[in-house]
């Protein structure tokens, strides 16, 4: 009888959503080699800084590689070196070309942030939130030639309450992925289980995001506005200029009791408001650029010309 714990892993991923897979196949399988995004500039100085997956390859004592591409002479051969039986990708950040779906024996394994084919796509658990979905989950697929369209081996869904960011979401999607996919590898390893394959006609697309998709247009309903504040919770982050400064938006709720104008100002229990198409979006918590995160309030208290 083949022993499971004995497949060559190659594991794929790069931000902190990828961390508890990693972590977990590291304890329970061979992995053979880390796959991941090269360093990238950050923080003021914006010097070269390593993901969180290659932060975490480094403390295992496991190889990594960090290529720009995976459709290169030299990407092809240091994956072919590592003779992976399986490779098992989460949130990697690369579209894997055929040569790198067919080298496995056991194909390629992913683990996403949606209930597909519902938000196929980069950006998941924020379509989600800002959609007004009641409900997400992970799914353990098959991945294939296309954007996420491959054959679904296990599904587990969460609620997502009206207050949910995309920061909380994306942490408990981590683990509840690392967990299914460690209950479902043994199955799928032994050509126990069978995938489904997606229905595409319900299929919808979360596209990448971007720092201008931050910019909150008060010509949108603050029902809208106050999910689109929790969907870009921690990034990109909801944000209006005022004074010709960059506000984010941390938290918000709405007040819809009188009618405004979009983009109207006003002070509600204290606290600073925007007009929207339909209701006031009440600014609970905000981070003028360059300062630290504040209350309403103390925002109110230094900015007098809230109201002219």
């Amino acid at each position: 009888m083949t022993d499971i714990s004995a497949t060559r892993i190659v594991f794929m991923g790069s931000p902190d959503f990828a961390l508890p897979t990693l972590e977990a196949l590291s304890d329970a399988y061979d992995v053979v080699g880390v796959v991941t995004q090269p360093d990238r500039p950050a923080g003021r100085g914006r010097q070269p800084q390593a993901c969180a997956v290659k932060q975490m390859a480094d403390l295992l004592s496991l190889p990594s590689y960090q290529p720009e591409s995976l459709r290169s002479a030299e990407a092809a051969a240091r994956l072919s070196a590592w003779k992976p039986d399986l490779i098992v990708v989460a949130a990697f950040g690369q579209i894997l070309p055929k040569a790198v779906l067919s080298l496995p024996t056991k194909g390629v394994v992913n683990v996403h942030a949606s209930l597909l084919p519902r938000w196929r796509g980069a950006a998941p658990i924020q379509a989600a939130i800002a959609a007004g979905d009641d409900r997400t989950g992970i799914t353990i697929m098959q991945v294939d030639a296309g954007l996420d369209t491959g054959p679904i081996l296990a599904q587990r869904e969460v609620s997502i309450r009206s207050e949910t960011q995309a920061g909380e979401l994306s942490d408990q999607l981590a683990y509840l992925g690392a967990k299914t996919l460690l209950e479902v590898l043994p199955s799928y390893l032994s050509g126990m289980l069978a995938a489904l394959p997606q229905k595409n006609e319900h299929a919808t697309y979360a596209p990448k995001l971007n720092k201008a998709d931050g910019k909150l247009d008060f010509e949108k309903s603050a029902l809208e506005l106050k999910r689109l504040v929790n969907a870009f919770n921690p990034w990109p982050g909801g944000w209006f200029e005022f004074e010709g400064r960059r506000v984010k938006v941390l938290e918000a709720h709405v007040h819809d009791t009188f009618r405004s104008e979009p983009e109207e100002r006003f002070v509600v229990n204290g606290m600073p408001a925007v007009g929207t198409k339909e209701g006031l979006l009440v600014l609970d918590m905000l981070q003028p650029e360059g300062k630290k995160p504040m209350e309403g309030e103390a925002f109110l208290n230094g900015q007098p010309g809230w109201l002219e």
